[in-house]
């Protein structure tokens, strides 16, 4: 299922997160700042949160 997630989190950074820890979770909060300042760093925040949880 993780590789599902990573994928995902590569196409769509947010949507990874989500699936991983929820919505009420301070990630998915940052994860969405950090993909409005550029792609790039939502999606190596997202890969960090999917394989760390």
């Amino acid at each position: 299922m993780d590789i599902i997630r990573i994928i995902l989190a590569i196409i769509l950074p947010p949507l990874g997160v989500l699936m991983q820890v929820g919505i009420a979770n301070k990630h998915f909060w940052i994860n969405i700042i950090l993909t409005c300042f550029g792609f790039l760093p939502g999606v190596i925040h997202a890969v960090w949160v999917i394989t760390k949880f």
